[in-house]
């Protein structure tokens, strides 16, 4: 293995780059589709992105200023380095200043073949997936017949295990005891269209769902989706529905641990929406709620990204691009 590409959505490093943060990724047509041309759909989401920006950088601000999901994927690319020998590369899809240095580097690569580790543990078109068709649109034919990409991890051991250590440091961490707890492991929503038109995310969180939870079989656990955005159905339940609603389906437990499923590092969904706006909903009706770190740097989960990137089925770019 000469060469990893380690890709991520990447987040704003400063609050100055928020704005353009959220418009690229509101122009991002894997994420937001609409029948619209793209001058439209710019123009559109373009000013959606301004009228938010102000709101999201006084979230971010309650974060730190920043997200930490590009200083936590350049950290693990250079952990990956040392571990496998080999040069890594980095890419954040709605960083755009960061982009040139990155096709630069995956153009001037010697490699015969570039391995693509997602750090998107479930596979979907709007995340891995988008990622691919970016490089569709802006590497060479010969550059894209050398990724070879790691699809999803979704039920791999390593992944499994890993979160299951995670919960259980949260549980010693917080003294809770598992015949007394709720595991609501919430991830990323997208909408119920995205599912019927052949989307696998989730099934693949599903599936990732059913395996840690067996970790813990005194807990009740409980999968939701989080962060909707604008109209129409999204994948169900809803983690702030499930939330305000939580007394009718605890059966007299007292404590929740939130688990991000479909985040392996904290960013403003899990920083800012678990804990400012879903922890606040649970405690309210007098139940004790926990946050649980995404995976972050923890060694175990670094090293287990290695393996993954040692072990896994690969498959070309053009199989992870959305047709029609």
């Amino acid at each position: 293995m000469k060469h990893v590409l380690l890709v991520n959505f990447g987040g704003p490093r400063h609050l100055n780059e928020v704005p353009v943060f959220l418009q690229t990724l509101l122009r991002d047509r894997e994420l937001i589709r609409t029948w619209f041309p793209t001058v439209i759909h710019n123009w559109i989401f373009d000013r959606v992105a301004r009228k938010r920006a102000p709101k999201t950088q006084k979230d971010y601000a309650l974060i730190g200023g920043r997200s930490p999901i590009y200083f936590d994927t350049e950290i693990i690319a250079q952990h990956l380095a040392q571990t496998l020998g080999c040069t890594v590369t980095t890419f954040h899809r709605y960083l755009p200043s960061t982009h040139g240095i990155s096709l630069n580097q995956i153009a001037n690569s010697s490699s015969e073949e570039i391995l693509v580790l997602p750090l998107f543990p479930q596979f979907c078109y709007a995340t891995t997936g988008s990622i691919a068709r970016f490089f569709s649109d802006h590497l060479s034919v010969s550059q894209l017949s050398k990724l070879r990409w790691i699809q999803s991890y979704a039920d791999h051991p390593t992944f499994i295990s890993a979160y299951q250590k995670k919960i259980s440091q949260c549980i010693n961490q917080y003294n809770l005891e598992e015949n007394n707890l709720i595991l609501l492991f919430s991830a990323h929503g997208i909408p119920q269209n995205f599912v019927r038109k052949g989307d696998p995310y989730q099934t693949e969180c599903e599936s990732s769902f059913t395996q840690i939870k067996q970790a813990f079989p005194n807990a009740l656990s409980r999968l939701s989706y989080q962060s909707k955005f604008g109209p129409g159905e999204w994948l169900r339940p809803y983690t702030d529905e499930s939330c305000k609603q939580i007394k009718t389906w605890a059966q007299g437990r007292k404590c929740v641990l939130v688990v991000p499923l479909s985040f392996t590092s904290d960013h403003i969904e899990t920083l800012f929406e678990i804990e400012y706006l879903y922890l606040p909903q649970i405690r309210q009706q007098g139940l004790q709620a926990y946050r649980c770190d995404a995976l972050n740097l923890e060694l175990y989960w670094l090293d287990g990204l290695a393996e993954i990137a040692q072990g896994s089925f690969l498959r070309p770019n053009h199989a992870l691009i959305r047709r029609g």
